[in-house]
């Protein structure tokens, strides 16, 4: 049994982007901590709660996506599913994991804008036509952007200028062999 959770929080960690040796499957995972906030009425003043943290990770084009797109201490709202493990390490230290298997995870509008790209086309249809474009000799974009839509196709590229983001930032690249 799973459990759907949303939280809404602030990207801790930078985002960490891997890519599975043998499937090619991209993963990207951060750190969440959601603090409870609460108002006393007596002193007049807010107060913060206990700060939950959490791991999210993410898939495929979400993954990609969000190496792309997040920043650490972006303010996110996180949509999927829960994991609560125990874990030992191998000193004998003992806890517990709290995960979420994102489905979706965007930023929070209630503490600023953004500026939406929409990928349209079907996968494969994009993936056709950028061959198509390519065969052509369209030099004029980036190896690793895609024609059709603008999309990222590596996790090399840099990411354009969205205000609160570094021009210059990267995702944090993990090698394939590294554990999250």
């Amino acid at each position: 049994m799973s459990d759907t959770i949303t939280v809404r929080g602030l990207v801790a960690t930078d985002v960490r982007l891997n890519m599975a040796e043998n499937s090619g499957l991209q993963i990207a995972s951060f750190r969440l901590c959601s603090t409870d906030r609460r108002y006393d009425r007596d002193k007049g003043t807010w107060s913060d709660g206990q700060t939950n943290w959490y791991t999210v990770s993410m898939f495929r084009y979400l993954a990609a996506n969000a190496a792309f797109s997040l920043n650490k201490g972006d303010r996110v709202v996180v949509t999927g599913r829960l994991k609560v493990r125990p874990w030992t390490d191998s000193s004998g230290r003992s806890g517990t994991s709290v995960d979420v298997d994102a489905e979706s995870v965007g930023h929070d509008l209630s503490w600023g804008t953004a500026r939406f790209t929409r990928h349209t086309a079907d996968k494969e249809d994009q993936s056709r036509a950028a061959r198509d474009v390519s065969d052509n000799g369209d030099d004029d974009l980036p190896e690793d952007v895609d024609p059709m839509t603008g999309e990222l196709t590596s996790t090399h590229a840099t990411p354009t200028d969205s205000g609160e983001a570094d021009a210059g930032k990267e995702p944090v690249l993990v090698g394939a062999e590294a554990p999250f």
